[in-house]
């Protein structure tokens, strides 16, 4: 859990421009439901240049 902490907080760091020009993340969230019950999962990505850092997380 401190691991994804870490990960949030520098993804955070970047977005609001503290190494240069602000980048923005982009969020998805996927919520499916099937014989096993509701599954849901949510990622946060930053994109600059060729460049590409992202978490996810599933429930």
């Amino acid at each position: 859990m401190i691991r994804i902490a870490g990960v949030l907080a520098v993804l955070a760091l970047a977005g609001c421009g503290v190494d240069g020009e602000p980048v923005q993340p982009s969020v998805s969230t996927t919520i499916g439901v099937n014989s096993n019950g509701v599954n849901a999962s949510t990622g946060v990505a930053v994109t600059k240049g060729p460049i590409s850092v992202g978490v996810g997380l599933g429930l």
